[in-house]
């Protein structure tokens, strides 16, 4: 059988609120989340000894294949699944590491849709969702990368949503912000809530109106990742000042920040001035859907 191949497209939390602290310590939290253009790419050669290799400019920084998700996912799946067939994954990274896109959730769920394929699931198979919850929090919401409402512990997801596509601008300065740092810094007390604004019921089907809502409607855990790594704030100030900007915040815990954009063409301007300004920065324009 040819070597089977997906795309694992970077997550982006357009809001991101923290509900609560739990008193099992988890956060249940309420995002509205898109999926980006920018994508790592995952390959599986069919029936080989379970292996991972990875390949890319962010590779180092991956970590230990042995700990890496896509094996963690291969093992939850089989777990799920007696005698599956598996094989050698090879993972090309292309998107920053610890950079709040959910890269590594990514990866994970690439690869159990590479195994479904493999086995003849469905998309839709319950054992599926239940290796992606095993794995990590965020790769249910990665099985299928299309806007949705993400809540819970990433556990309870909506149906996927039919957002109009947003030009976006992805700037990450290569700071990794690891997650448990940014949730020490919001200090929730086990079984405190985090009031906050939410969204409304029904989501604006126009770009301008949408953009106001997700405005209205922050990232709790950017605060305590500016607290952490400090240079997020001059991406922040740096994304602001570009006339294109409508809508600047960073994704999930950091410390990459988006920028949204009237159109493509704006997005394209404003990551070749950013980049052209800072050119050790991971800048990519995209679309987000």
């Amino acid at each position: 059988m040819e070597t089977l191949r997906t795309r694992a497209p970077a997550k982006i939390n357009l809001t991101l609120r923290i509900v609560r602290r739990r008193t099992d310590g988890f956060h249940d939290l309420a995002s509205l989340v898109a999926f980006s253009g920018a994508a790592d790419l995952l390959s599986l050669s069919p029936d080989a000894t379970l292996s991972l290799a990875v390949k890319g400019r962010t590779a180092a920084a991956a970590g230990p294949d042995a700990d890496n998700l896509v094996l963690r996912a291969a093992r939850a799946f089989a777990a799920e699944v007696p005698g599956a067939r598996r094989g050698a994954f090879l993972l090309e990274k292309r998107l920053p590491v610890a950079a709040g896109l959910g890269g590594g959730s990514s990866d994970a769920a690439a690869a159990l849709r590479l195994l479904a394929r493999l086995n003849g699931l469905a998309n839709d198979d319950p054992r599926l969702f239940a290796a992606a919850r095993a794995t990590g929090s965020d790769v249910p919401v990665c099985l299928d990368p299309r806007a949705r409402l993400m809540e819970g512990v990433g556990d309870l997801l909506s149906p996927p949503l039919a957002l109009p596509p947003l030009a976006a601008v992805l700037v990450n300065c290569g700071v990794a912000v690891p997650t448990a740092s940014v949730f020490r810094q919001l200090g929730l007390a086990p079984g405190a809530a985090f009031e906050g604004p939410a969204l409304p019921a029904v989501l604006p089907g126009d770009r301008g109106p949408l953009i106001a809502a997700i405005a209205a409607v922050p990232n709790d855990l950017e605060p305590p990742a500016v607290a952490v790594a400090p240079q997020i704030a001059q991406v922040i100030d740096t994304l602001s000042a570009q006339p294109e900007a409508r809508l600047v915040r960073m994704s999930g815990s950091g410390a990459t920040v988006f920028a949204l954009t009237d159109d493509c063409r704006a997005a394209a301007a404003l990551a070749r001035r950013v980049l052209a300004q800072e050119p050790g920065w991971w800048v990519k324009s995209t679309i987000l859907r």
